[in-house]
């Protein structure tokens, strides 16, 4: 496993829930948002686990949606525990990163 992907894999969550919480979307199109901001590492493969995951632990909920194209998707949502998680893996997030760029900057 490369390094980046350890990386991606520590913050992934808080990566999922973020996109989740500004709108609804199917595990297809999470991919597709996470992708176009520059985690091009995270497909449908590595989505779908997490997704189910996050949904055992209750921060998620699934709701089958009927589809313009094709079979019905399942649409995921926060939930209230899932913004609880969400802010704690945001303010966890900002006291890492700082001293992390702090410590990386000027190489």
């Amino acid at each position: 496993m490369s390094i980046r992907s350890q990386l991606l894999k520590g913050i992934l969550d808080g990566c999922v829930l973020a996109v989740i919480e500004k709108e609804t979307v199917y595990g297809y199109e999470l991919s597709q948002k996470l992708q176009e901001v520059g985690l091009d590492d995270v497909s449908e493969g590595t989505i779908y686990p997490v997704l189910l995951r996050l949904q055992k632990n209750g921060l998620i909920r699934g709701e089958m949606r009927p589809s313009d194209a094709g079979p019905n998707r399942k649409y995921y949502f926060l939930t209230a525990e899932g913004h609880e998680a969400l802010t704690i893996i945001t303010e966890e997030w900002k006291q890492i990163s700082k001293p992390v760029n702090d410590l990386l900057k000027g190489r």
